[in-house]
C-alpha cells in the first residue's frame, strides 16, 4: 500500500481540492484521511455517509470537587495560565484556558481537584464511492491537533485492507499537526502557488519534510497567474531535486466544480486536464498503477 499526503506550506495553495482529485483518478478502493483536522473540507468534495462517530479526549485538563474544595484560593493563586475561576466563592476550572500541568492537583490541600480527560474533538469515519474516509472536528480552543491528526490516519488504517493507496489531505504550515500527518508516509505533494508568500512557505515546508525519510513531489496551481514567479518555483525545485509533476491553470471551471461539490476531475477543463497529467506522472513514480 502507498501513503500518500497532500500538503502545502500555506491555505488557500487549493491543496484540498487536489487531493479530492487525486482520490477521483486512483483506481478504487482506496482509503482517503481527512487530516486537516482544525478546517476539515475534504468531506464538501467527496459524496459520502457517516457509518460512525467516536469522541476524542487529547490531553488531561483539571476539575474541581466542589464537596471537597473549601475555597482557600490556592489553587488559583498559583496557577500561570488564569484558568481557575471564583465566583460566589465556588472555584471552577475553564477548559479552554487549562494546559493540564497539574500545579493546581499538587498543591490544592483537600485533594479536591483531580485530573480528567476533556472532549476536544470528534472522529468520523465515512463511506465514499471510493473507499472509506476518516475526517475529524476539533474543538474550538483545544490545542492537540497533532494528537488527533494521528488517530484519525490510525483510524482509517485499522480499516484498510487491501487498498493500493492512503490519501491523506493534510493541514497547511509546518507545525505540529503537518508533523503528525506527513509522519510514516511514503510520499508527500506539495501544493504551492506562484506567490511571495508562497515561495517562502514552500521552502520552510520542505526544510521540515526533508526531516523525514518521505518522497517530495510539487504541483504549482495557478501557475499562469504570475509566470515570473512561476519559474522561480520551478528553479528552486530543481535546486533541491523535488520533481513538478504539474503546473495548474486558473480555471473558473474549479470555483464551478467546488461550487457544485464534486472534484474538478468530473468536468473537462483546462485545469482538470492538468490535474489528470500531474496525477499520470505520480501514479507512474509511485506505482499506483
Amino acid at each position: 500500500m502507498k501513503k500518500i499526503v497532500v500538503i502545502s506550506g500555506k491555505g488557500g495553495t487549493g491543496k484540498t481540492i487536489f487531493t479530492a482529485s487525486l482520490t477521483d483518478l486512483i483506481p478504487g478502493p482506496i482509503g482517503i484521511a481527512d487530516c486537516d483536522v482544525e478546517a476539515a473540507n475534504l468531506a464538501l468534495l467527496l459524496e459520502h455517509v457517516d457509518l460512525r462517530s467516536r469522541p476524542f479526549s487529547g490531553l488531561e485538563k483539571a476539575g474541581i470537587t466542589q464537596d471537597l474544595c473549601v475555597g482557600c484560593g490556592l489553587c488559583k493563586i498559583n496557577c500561570r495560565f488564569d484558568a481557575i475561576e471564583c465566583q460566589d466563592g465556588e472555584y471552577t476550572v475553564d477548559p479552554v484556558h487549562c494546559e493540564g500541568c497539574g500545579v493546581c492537583v499538587d498543591i490544592c490541600p483537600e485533594k479536591a481537584i483531580v485530573m480528567g480527560p476533556m472532549r476536544d474533538g470528534t472522529i468520523y469515519l465515512s463511506r465514499t464511492s471510493k473507499g472509506l474516509m476518516s475526517h475529524a472536528e476539533l474543538c474550538a480552543g483545544s490545542g492537540t491537533s497533532g494528537l488527533l491528526v494521528d488517530q484519525v490516519k490510525k483510524e482509517i488504517t485499522g480499516e484498510m485492507g487491501d487498498e493500493k493507496a492512503l490519501i491523506a489531505d493534510g493541514p497547511p504550515g509546518i507545525g505540529c499537526p503537518t508533523i503528525s500527518a506527513v509522519s510514516g508516509m511514503d510520499a508527500a505533494v506539495i501544493v504551492t502557488e506562484p506567490s511571495v508568500s508562497g515561495l517562502h512557505d514552500l521552502e520552510r515546508l520542505v526544510r521540515m519534510a526533508r526531516g523525514f525519510d518521505i518522497r517530495l513531489f510539487l504541483v504549482i496551481n495557478k501557475y499562469d497567474l504570475e509566470p515570473g514567479m512561476s519559474k522561480k518555483v520551478e528553479d528552486y525545485a530543481s535546486k533541491e531535486k523535488i520533481p513538478v509533476i504539474g503546473c495548474i491553470p486558473f480555471d473558473q471551471a474549479v470555483v464551478d466544480a467546488v461550487r457544485k461539490g464534486i472534484p474538478p476531475t468530473r468536468q473537462d477543463s483546462p485545469a482538470s486536464q492538468a490535474i489528470r497529467s500531474a496525477y499520470d506522472k505520480l501514479a507512474e513514480m509511485m506505482e499506483l498503477v
